[in-house]
């Protein structure tokens, strides 16, 4: 990924620089148009450059005088940047050649990673700076309308599954891009014929639609970020050939029409994951209706007719019940903002003379521009009168000082009220000088005297309205498992994150087999984190199965008979694997150079039912095997006949009846003996990991071993028999990392073989009646909070380093509630994100209205006699992964009623409609001791009017 660096003989002055790129910037932004290219540049290149240009330019001190810029910054002369280096945006290991190509960071943010250049004021820069590499993006429409235009820094990346071969591949392209284009990028990839090859859409592992349309957008087909794509082969020739992989199209009929090719489960994201260009010309909204009135107002006005009327009945000057208009997916923010704004404690504050407790210094803070923007919007939702409020202001204070916010892609309001309070604290701080304040560790010391010394460390730096009324304390203790040294914290908590699961931990099966003969089927029952990846799996298999130091496990997916795909990726979360499916281990040499997977598909002829038994074809059933060949040895047809008696011979029928359950992970199977093999079949199973290379490569010679009826699919998909001409030399497919062979098990053959442990493959985890019981009565929080404080060991990649015996250790961790805060925040963990997966988890839990008592669950005895709290506000969220909404439930005090927050619209709902499976943060106050008769929700007459301004 080298680049040339380009630069002119004669370098323009800095300038003369800036001044060519304003006026190139600003002659592009005006002509912006679908198809136009723009490119990535890292930031922190960008600024270099930016301070280079701007050096000469004058500021303006706060005392009104003017100053030369870098004189009061202690600078002479900026050296000009080097060449252009976006290397800290991208993925070593990609080329330009891979079919994912040049791939970005996930995780980038414009503004904060990196800046969009229109193709011209790139194209200048380079030519007087050179770099690289080019990081070239298309501006596409988008929005509802499509009619916005948006730059698609994050073209889709979809998984490749070719079926029945079991070969993947990632690639990008363009959600505006056609089904036909994906087709023949998908025949490129795998190296297939056109007219061989089905496409589908397989969002979830799950057939859901043929993509039959070339002509439909993957943008209209409803096609996602990191969504699973089925490339299924069609032989015209001979469809048995691959065993039958069309039943389920022909059981289905012709009911692939174009109604169908769009359907995708009511779940399923529609998140936009185009960029967005922060100039002039590229439209930011996405409210299309609004923005047909707004020539009509004058300016700084919106019009009242723009968002409908309200769902509440005017009544007098009743405060507190003004909506958000939604300026285009900012449901998630205007839905937290509600939540703070109902806040009693927060709607006294900002209604009064806050400005004396801004802190304008703190390096931390947004100078205070975060606290008087909120308390500007605050103080219009508490005005009378129900004329929604258009939060454009603090939406472009938001977009400012949080990059990751900006644009108007739907966001997570967990994450945008988390920032809110860490920024409105900085804003507010009290400290304006931070003193140095070293914590100890408890040493044995009481821990009443530690967490106030904790809590005093922390209060003589950080003291603010935030603090005072949301934040908390909770002890952590961590044990060393080698020296059971034991160090004891207090830390400081905004906000609750409970975990949904009941358990932390999840029980899974894995069959695992052998390639070298050596033993039968094992099934092998395991307990892995359930936030785990695969590589926890394989590990805690590898223990089970007593793995050698010289061997590795390779885990497949089974589905109908075939592997539906190799987990290979360590990082895949097990989550993304379902209690229902069916997993399979292979033991293989760890050291084979070059090596490609031979994989055993078993068949069987079936017959219809009744007086006819007439054949239907060779259909697939039972478990697929694998074995490793070295690409580097000659193979013939007679090697891979003696792989495949190697791969059976623990089931070569003996004189032993009765089968042990190979899904009792209690059940040791024991290698097969070889005295107790018939024939020549025996000198098959003397063998061991180390000599498989050995034999592969053709060692063992097959001459008095009975032919197997065995056929490899080659490259055309084409049948070779393997049981005659054992010398003649296999092909192997160069564009496949796997060798399909079937083997047709004939009523006679299946004589001679115990077929029983490749036919009966467990689940991952069968559901019992008592648990399924349990499933599905609703979660509560209590449970919740249970799990969140339960001790547990630290991940792997979170050790910690254990001062006594001076290394990283995997310590035992558990979290106790100390101090709690006036108002509790509780976040409920719905939504799980990783590279290959984005799930959200819909269960519902029973959360207290009314009488949410934490007495049992503080460890500090002192302060444990009263802590009841009560439910005054509660964010949702509907619908899926990016593509749903968010609204807020909230009480409103001094009326003892319930409203719903949808954005503009407000209206009234009955309490017991407050709870639903849609609850995500909850908002819960103090309830004071002068109140506790009143918890039930019955309004006091001497309840003082907590809004009302003094």
């Amino acid at each position: 990924m080298a680049e040339i660096a380009v630069c002119s003989s004669s370098e323009p002055m800095p300038d003369e620089e800036k001044a060519t790129i304003r006026d190139i910037s600003m002659a592009a932004e005006a002509q912006i148009k679908e198809g136009d290219t723009f490119y990535l540049i890292t930031q922190r290149w960008w600024q270099d450059w930016l301070e280079y240009v701007n050096q000469n330019q004058a500021t303006i001190t706060p005392d009104g005088s003017s100053s030369d810029r870098l004189d009061s910054i202690g600078l002479t002369n900026l050296k000009r940047p080097s060449a252009i280096d976006n290397s800290d945006l991208i993925y070593e290991a990609e080329s330009e050649d891979s079919p994912i190509g040049i791939d970005l960071h996930d995780t980038l943010v414009e503004g904060t990673d990196y800046i969009l250049l229109p193709q011209e004021v790139w194209n200048q820069l380079y030519a007087w700076y050179g770099g690289g590499p080019t990081l070239a993006r298309k501006v596409i429409n988008s929005g509802l309308s499509q009619t916005e235009l948006a730059v698609e820094v994050y073209p889709l990346r979809l998984q490749l599954h070719l079926m029945p071969k079991g070969d993947n591949s990632s690639i990008r392209i363009s959600k505006k891009e056609t089904i036909g284009q994906l087709h023949r990028r998908a025949c490129e990839i795998f190296d297939l014929n056109s007219e061989q090859v089905w496409i589908w859409d397989y969002y979830g592992h799950r057939k859901h639609a043929l993509m039959q349309d070339m002509g439909k957008t993957l943008d209209d087909a409803n096609i996602q970020m990191d969504q699973d794509i089925l490339v299924e082969l069609v032989d015209n020739n001979d469809n048995s050939a691959l065993g039958g992989c069309m039943s389920s199209i022909l059981q289905n009929g012709s009911a692939d029409k174009e109604t169908t090719s769009v359907l995708a489960e009511p779940s399923k994201s529609s998140l936009s994951i185009a960029g967005g260009f922060s100039g002039k010309g590229l439209s930011r909204n996405c409210n299309s209706e609004s923005s047909q009135f707004q020539s009509l107002t004058s300016p700084g006005r919106e019009s009242d007719n723009t968002y409908g009327i309200s769902g509440v009945t005017t009544r007098g000057s009743s405060c507190g019940l003004t909506g958000l208009v939604n300026l285009g997916n900012t449901c998630f923010m205007n839905s937290a903002i509600q939540c703070l704004v109902h806040t009693p404690e927060f709607a006294r504050y900002f209604r009064e003379d806050y400005h004396k407790e801004i802190n304008w210094q703190n390096p931390l803070g947004m100078v205070g521009e975060l606290a008087l923007a909120f308390g500007e919007l605050l103080r219009k939702l508490w005005a009378p009168g129900r004329t929604p409020v258009a939060p454009r202001p603090f939406k472009a204070k938001l977009a400012r000082f949080a990059p990751q916010f900006s644009g108007y892609s739907q966001h997570d309001s967990q994450e945008l009220l988390a920032f809110l309070l860490d920024g409105l604290h900085e804003d507010l701080n009290r400290v304006k000088h931070k003193p140095y304040v070293k914590s100890r560790d408890a040493d044995g010391r009481p821990d009443e005297e530690v967490a106030d010394e904790y809590w005093a460390n922390h209060i003589s730096r950080n003291d603010s309205i935030i603090v005072d009324v949301c934040q908390g304390q909770y002890k952590s203790t961590l044990v060393c498992p080698a020296c059971n040294k034991i160090s004891v914290t207090f830390d400081p908590f905004m906000y609750l994150s409970l975990p949904l699961q009941s358990t932390t931990t999840r029980i899974m099966s894995v069959t695992v087999f052998t390639c070298d003969g050596s033993a039968l089927p094992n099934a092998c029952t395991i307990t892995v984190p359930k936030q785990g990846r695969c590589r926890d799996l394989i590990q805690a298999i590898s223990n089970a199965c007593s793995l050698k130091h010289n061997e590795k496990l390779l885990l497949a997916e089974i589905r109908s008979h075939l592997i539906h795909r190799f987990l290979e990726d360590p990082l895949i979360s097990l989550s993304s694997i379902k209690d229902d499916d069916h997993l399979a281990a292979y033991k293989i040499p760890k050291f084979v150079k070059n090596a490609k997977f031979l994989q055993l598909v078993h068949r069987r002829e079936e017959r219809e039912t009744g007086n006819s038994q007439r054949t239907m074809g060779w259909k697939p059933y039972g478990t697929p095997l694998v074995s490793p060949i070295s690409c580097d040895e000659v193979i013939t047809r007679g090697d891979i006949q003696s792989m495949v008696h190697t791969m059976l011979s623990p089931m070569l029928r003996t004189e032993t009846v009765g089968h042990p359950d190979i899904s009792d992970a209690n059940t040791l199977i024991p290698p097969l003996d070889p005295s107790q093999t018939t024939g020549s079949i025996a000198a098959c199973t003397d063998s061991n990991v180390e000599d498989s290379v050995q034999r592969n490569g053709g060692s063992l010679k097959s001459a008095t071993l009975p032919k197997l009826p065995l056929q490899l699919v080659d490259e055309n998909n084409a049948c070779i028999d393997l049981s005659v001409g054992e010398d003649k030399t296999v092909k192997l497919s160069s564009s496949s990392m796997s060798i399909l062979v079937f083997i047709d098990w004939s009523g006679k053959l299946l004589e001679n073989y115990d077929a029983y442990y490749l036919e009966n493959l467990p689940e991952v985890y069968k559901n019992g009646p008592v648990t399924k019981k349990a499933r599905i009565e609703p979660l509560s929080l209590y449970t919740c909070l249970e799990a969140f404080l339960r001790e547990e060991p630290l991940v792997p990649e979170d050790m910690w380093y254990c001062p006594q015996c001076k290394e990283r250790r995997q310590a035992s961790k558990k979290l106790d509630l100390w101090r709690l805060p006036e108002v509790l925040v509780i976040h409920l963990k719905r939504f799980s994100f990783s590279r290959s997966m984005k799930h959200k988890l819909e269960t519902f839990v029973n959360f207290p209205i009314h009488d949410f008592d934490l007495s049992n669950y503080i460890a500090n005895k002192n302060n444990a006699s009263h802590q009841l709290y009560e439910l005054y506000a509660l964010t949702n969220h509907y619908g899926g992964m990016g593509s749903g909404h968010y609204t807020a439930h909230i009480k409103l005090l001094d009326e003892n009623k319930w409203y719903n927050f949808d954005d503009s619209h407000i209206s009234p709902i009955n309490e017991e409609d407050v709870k639903s499976a849609a609850a995500y943060v909850l908002f819960y106050r103090r309830v004071k001791a002068e109140d506790a008769s009143l918890s039930n929700g019955a309004q006091s007459s001497v309840h003082h009017n907590i809004y009302s301004r003094k």
